[in-house]
């Protein structure tokens, strides 16, 4: 119980995990990774949540698909992605942070297997860090924003890299697929969630254990070490919720780090864990829209809902309802929903930079919306690029404007 104890400790809150904030020139921003467009719509953190710029993702894009073209079998895993987990279309643009003195960015693209820094200024890649595997996946950076952590979901592994030369500073194996990242304890520990085998169509619950292994591995980020791995499906079946996946999605931690509220695969709610005692303490399950099919091979990848946050003072979560086609604002005491904001398959929850509204990627119609974490309803929508998934808070120069015609 030793290492659960020091992986409770009160820590820096990771939604502004590798955000400066002393420097007057740079100004607070929301990023908006457009996966099917490549590009990424900057945004202003608070309302009205006006369009700084664009940044192209994909500059090296010819270099790339030549690359990929003249190797059978990248050319392989490359229409692999496009025609599995990218519905037709391929994906240039999963995850996105800011660095700390908002020069650059750093963004992972699932298609090119690669992670990469972009300068703000001159739109040029800095440096290109390829990924073990076939795929990059969702990233978390560090505190103290010298780090950066990227899921390479075909082979396992979660690479560590330094945000400054895009050298690996370590790496750890992890469940099958690898998805989220998050640093907790001011960065000490790393947790990494694995989903398993989410693009197969063998989604029947009789057919759970083709999903592979699906686990919580959490490291110790000064050896990389693993401190500590947590199975959910024992969680789960010792509160008799064994028709529950055990693949946590999206997660979201409490401001002290004590409770995670996690979602998991083909599930309408939400599962809150202990993490001192290592024990499931309440699942609520969210209402289910009637127009969903029930047909879970419809389902995006596994995913009834897959989107969620908390605000900063921990009194209330915003739930993505992604097949669902809602957004709601649930009160973290009793868990209760509040009104389901209707939205076009809502993809990721972040919270905004005053921690007034949730925002909300709305994939399916390529707007990002605001919901009032006062209110529960729509404040804003605004129309951004093909696809948005991932949404992060960052700091840019205050005078910046883009630097793609995209």
């Amino acid at each position: 119980m030793a290492a659960v104890a020091v992986l409770t400790a009160v820590v820096t809150s990771v939604s502004t995990a590798g955000v400066s904030h002393s420097d007057p020139g740079l100004r607070d921003v929301l990023i908006v990774g457009n996966n099917w467009e490549g590009t990424a719509d900057v945004l202003t953190s608070t309302a009205p949540y006006t369009k700084m710029g664009r940044i192209n993702a994909i500059p090296d894009k010819d270099e790339r698909l030549r690359e990929i073209f003249a190797d059978p079998v990248k050319s392989a895993l490359f229409l692999g992605i496009r025609y599995t987990v990218g519905e037709g279309h391929d994906q240039y643009i999963d995850d996105i942070y800011a660095t700390a003195d908002g020069q650059a960015v750093v963004l992972s693209r699932p298609s090119f297997a690669d992670v990469v820094s972009i300068d703000l200024a001159s739109g040029k890649i800095l440096w290109r860090f390829p990924v073990s595997g076939a795929r990059a996946d969702h990233m978390a950076i560090s505190p103290d924003g010298h780090s950066i952590a990227v899921s390479a979901s075909t082979s396992n592994t979660v690479h560590v890299i330094d945000v400054a030369t895009g050298k690996q500073q370590g790496r750890f194996g992890t469940g099958d697929k690898p998805h989220e990242n998050v640093y907790t304890n001011g960065g000490r520990y790393l947790w990494n969630m694995s989903i398993g085998e989410v693009n197969t169509p063998l989604d029947a619950p009789a057919l759970d254990a083709t999903k592979g292994d699906r686990k919580i591995t959490v490291v110790d980020t000064t050896t990389f070490r693993v401190v500590r791995t947590i199975d959910m499906r024992q969680r789960l079946d010792a509160i008799g919720r064994r028709d529950l996946s055990d693949a946590v999605r999206p997660v979201a931690f409490s401001p002290d780090e004590k409770t995670m509220y996690f979602q998991v695969s083909f599930f309408a709610g939400l599962v809150e864990y202990d993490v001192a005692s290592d024990t499931i303490t309440r699942v609520v399950d969210l209402p289910k829209n009637p127009a969903t099919s029930p047909d879970r091979t419809r389902w995006v990848n596994d995913s009834r809902h897959h989107g969620l946050s908390m605000n900063t003072d921990g009194s209330q979560l915003c739930v993505a309802g992604t097949m669902d086609d809602y957004v709601t604002i649930v009160d973290r005491r009793s868990l209760t929903p509040g009104p389901l904001v209707r939205t076009a398959k809502p993809y990721w929850a972040t919270v905004n930079g005053d921690s007034t509204d949730c925002i909300i990627s709305e994939s399916e119609s390529d707007t990002v919306s605001a919901i009032s974490f006062s209110t529960g309803q729509r404040t804003a929508q605004i129309p951004v690029g093909d696809h948005p998934q991932r949404i992060r808070l960052g700091k840019v120069s205050a005078a910046w404007t883009g630097n793609s015609e995209h």
